[in-house]
């Protein structure tokens, strides 16, 4: 009897264990989906507030823009139409354009659950870390921007040059924004073309912190830069409102003129009576300072000043003329464009971007020459004394020199490290 009736049960045990099998896989999706969906509740009670929105019964979704992509292919699959999303274009053209969307850059959507739909009540694009762009989808269409919150975390760091400062710094884990800051600082008192190996920095600076996490460089409160074992110390300090960095006898680092017209580069050829011209093959004299550096790289005025000449000339290429004043004018040749807006009688500031680095006119490669006047008669820029603008005024002397002591002291203190030593000892 059971012989048979084994065939009849054989396919009534796999019938069975199928069942069995496609309950415990639904099973298991549907406890899957229930652990997704408390992960979902979970975000909204741990983020219980976000972007100045409450999340409280809301759906929140986080994403990162696609390249290519745009608002409306954000938007459209969650309930928010064609004709409202114009609309939010064309309002958020005062407040951030949404053609600017960049790729990479994280957005949140907070939507509600309308009918088992999802409709996106708000659209926030995180322009930065820190910054960011609400889109309010509801009848108000707004936009506004927003800031998180942001703390501050004082730190120390020191290093010693090896081949650049900017290898040194990442070397010791240091943000690359550091170089940009210290350039910024010593640009009237150091040549960063010109650092060397056994140079060394200490800096006190202080970071800005969003949710714990380190997002940027606020400022620097101290430096020592040690350049061809002559040390340049660096504090700053405020007098009547106006914040500046001023050395350890009290007088200004900010001088009349920067350096050189170039944030970071290779000097490739000095001011000199006789050179070797590599186009001409002549010798001649050259009465400038070239400076290499990566087509595009924007160069800087040097002063504050009026442009002159900008123009294009057979050997000079495209140019810059810039007078300061009575006794100093500048110029910057072999540009591969001038930036926009810069004409005879446009008045200049110190830092501004002038032109991009270029090989137009009589030039071998790209670089900018960069030619200095002093009285009528071009001149050696790099032997010239400048005198620094306004030292510390005699009704601040006292709290400077309290200030001094307690921060000089703190930048001597501050250890080189054992790596840094044994690298120092080896040289």
């Amino acid at each position: 009897m059971l012989k048979k009736n084994w065939y009849f049960i054989v396919p009534a045990v796999i019938v069975l264990l199928i069942a069995v099998s496609t309950w415990t896989s639904k099973r298991q999706w549907n406890q899957e989906m229930a652990t997704i969906e408390t992960a979902d509740s979970l975000i909204s009670e741990e983020c219980y507030e976000e972007f100045g929105i409450d999340l409280e019964g809301f759906h929140v979704e986080k994403g990162k823009i696609q390249p290519n992509q745009f608002l409306a292919d954000i938007l459209l699959p969650y309930n928010i139409s064609y004709a409202r999303i114009a609309a939010l274009a064309e309002k958020s053209k005062r407040s951030f354009d949404i053609r600017r969307l960049n790729a990479g850059k994280n957005y949140t959507l907070i939507c509600s659950e309308d009918s088992a739909e999802l409709t996106a009540k708000f659209f926030i694009y995180e322009a930065s870390a820190v910054n960011y762009v609400v889109y309010d989808l509801q009848d108000t269409m707004d936009i506004y921007l927003g800031q998180r919150p942001i703390d501050l975390e004082e730190r120390e760091a020191s290093g010693i040059i090896i081949s650049s400062l900017y290898e040194t710094l990442m070397q010791q884990d240091l943000s690359p924004a550091l170089a940009m800051e210290l350039s910024d600082i010593y640009a009237w008192t150091i040549d960063f073309y010109r650092i060397q190996k056994k140079d060394f920095f200490k800096i006190i600076y202080t970071v800005k912190k969003v949710n714990g996490e380190a997002v940027g460089i606020d400022e620097i409160k101290a430096a020592l830069f040690d350049h061809q074992d002559e040390p340049y110390y660096a504090f700053q300090f405020e007098q009547e409102g106006s914040m500046d960095y001023f050395d350890e006898t009290g007088n200004s680092l900010r001088k009349a003129f920067l350096q050189a017209p170039l944030k970071f580069s290779r000097m490739t050829s000095g001011y000199t009576k006789r050179r070797f011209h590599p186009v001409q093959k002549r010798w001649k004299a050259h009465l400038g300072t070239d400076y290499a550096a990566p087509t595009g790289t924007p160069i800087m005025a040097v002063g504050d000043g009026v442009v002159t000449e900008a123009r294009y000339k057979t050997y000079n290429g495209n140019y810059v003329k810039i007078k300061h004043n009575s006794t100093y004018t500048t110029q910057y040749l072999h540009m591969s464009k001038i930036a926009s807006g810069i004409k005879p009688g446009t008045r200049v500031r110190q830092g501004q971007t002038i032109g991009y680095v270029g090989s137009t006119g009589l030039a071998t490669g790209p670089h900018v020459c960069f030619r200095f006047w002093k009285n009528g008669e071009q001149v050696d820029h790099r032997r010239e004394k400048i005198p620094p603008s306004e030292p510390i005024k005699p009704a601040y002397e006292e709290a400077f020199d309290q200030h001094l002591d307690a921060w000089k002291t703190r930048l001597d203190n501050i250890p080189m490290g054992g790596d840094a030593k044994t690298e120092m000892a080896s040289m």
